[in-house]
């Protein structure tokens, strides 16, 4: 799906089921700018607010393309920041608190995510804005949430970080092999970002019915630690890793031209897979009677049986033959691959970002994962350059005469 080269903000095929909702957002790199894009996706008016010097800490990650001023703009901001607007404002000029504060009381939702208490320091905390807008929903992410009582809330964080903390890095950890850290990507920022917009989603939902605005304090911790939850379930349960949990075989094996993953926890589709490559014996083998001696005889039995009988086709071709026998199987993709998926191409997954720096292919990111009935996916509109709509934002919210805002400008308060 190609996108258009215009961001204003609007969708061109009418009513959104967030379309009215209003989001002034203080953010940079994964977490919060995932969220607001999402809910920009659903038809939300998200305004983002980003230092004049540099902006987003996102738009100078690595790799990048430039802008048509040939500025950089990295891929964690392209991946994050369709369909938004872009008002510059250096938060720490004086005159910035009781600017955002104003420009706050024309929005739903205003959210942050800076380390804990920074916004407060500030003076753009939710109580700042609480005062001249009683109704705003006000969302915060951080790593360790707001609470003074965490031991960690003064620590910075990025996903890395909790995604270690969260037990999963040591709970997958292969024998006689250090953790490896990131290897799902974003997972820390990701799962704190959709919590991030339930959270909102429902706060909007209980002002409807009560007229209250209130504070939602999303932590990255908390989100990952939900998303893995096995770590601490089966803990307590006496299975302090992987590598003891006894589940089945979930693996990796290699064919003629690649590798496939394949799934099997359960004893029928046990039986399946040895018909499948051939070897009927496991059935009747009492080594391999149970889940637990699947693992244990994964690198002697199993394995080399699998993929002797993988060896004479490709990946694809292996993952059709087990699919079509009712067992879970896919090809271990590589990232051409993905990106030539034509599952992904027939839901709209792939967003392709035209380049304005003379480079004739397009940068890809995903697009909306939640598809409905009754609201097509796009058009939407690409990342906004930095500063793109500051003037249009004062004059429209504050209605700001041009001499106002080339005197905020001189001042150095915006961009």
């Amino acid at each position: 799906m190609r996108l258009g080269d215009v961001a204003n903000g609007e969708f061109a095929d009418g009513a959104r089921p967030l379309s009215g909702v209003r989001i002034l957002a203080i953010e940079q790199m994964a977490a919060l700018p995932f969220a607001t894009q999402l809910m920009a996706r659903l038809g939300a008016d998200v305004v983002k607010v980003e230092n004049p010097i540099g902006g987003d800490s996102g738009r100078a990650s690595v790799p990048f393309i430039t802008d048509p001023e040939g500025n950089k703009v990295g891929a964690t901001f392209l991946r994050n920041n369709l369909n938004k607007r872009s008002l510059t404002l250096d938060l720490k000029a004086p005159e910035a608190p009781e600017l955002l504060c104003r420009l706050a009381t024309g929005f739903d939702v205003v959210c942050e995510n800076f380390k804990a208490g920074t916004a407060n320091r500030l003076g753009i905390g939710y109580e700042d804005v609480r005062r001249v807008h009683p109704e705003v929903i006000y969302l915060s992410v951080s790593g360790f949430g707001q609470d003074p009582a965490s031991p960690y809330v003064d620590r910075a964080a990025y996903a890395a970080i909790v995604e270690g903390m969260s037990g999963i890095y040591e709970y997958k950890r292969a024998p006689g092999r250090p953790p490896a850290a990131n290897p799902v990507g974003a997972l820390g920022d990701i799962s704190s970002a959709l919590f991030g917009v339930i959270g909102v989603l429902s706060a909007l939902r209980h002002r409807d019915l009560t007229g209250e605005g209130q504070y939602v304090d999303v932590a990255m911790l908390d989100a990952t630690v939900a998303m893995t939850d096995i770590v601490t379930n089966f803990y307590s349960m006496g299975i302090p890793s992987e590598n003891e949990c006894g589940v089945g075989i979930v693996e990796t094996f290699a064919a003629v031209d690649g590798h496939f993953v394949l799934q099997v926890v359960r004893e029928h589709h046990f039986e399946l897979l040895a018909e499948v490559v051939g070897a009927p014996e496991w059935i009747r083998d009492e080594r391999l009677s149970t889940r637990a001696g699947w693992q244990e005889h994964l690198g002697d039995v199993l394995r080399p049986g699998i993929e002797t009988w993988a060896a004479a086709h490709t990946a694809s071709e292996a993952v059709a033959i087990l699919s079509a026998a009712g067992l879970a199987a896919g090809v271990s993709q590589t990232s051409a691959q993905v990106v030539a998926d034509p599952h992904l191409d027939v839901r709209n997954m792939l967003v392709e970002i035209p380049r304005p720096d003379g480079v004739d292919e397009p940068v890809i990111v995903p697009g909306n994962p939640i598809k409905m009935s009754r609201t097509a996916d796009g058009p939407e509109t690409r990342v906004p350059w930095l500063g793109e709509h500051t003037v249009e934002v004062l004059s429209t919210e504050l209605d700001l005469s041009a001499d106002e805002i080339e005197g905020l400008r001189r001042r150095g308060v915006i961009g």
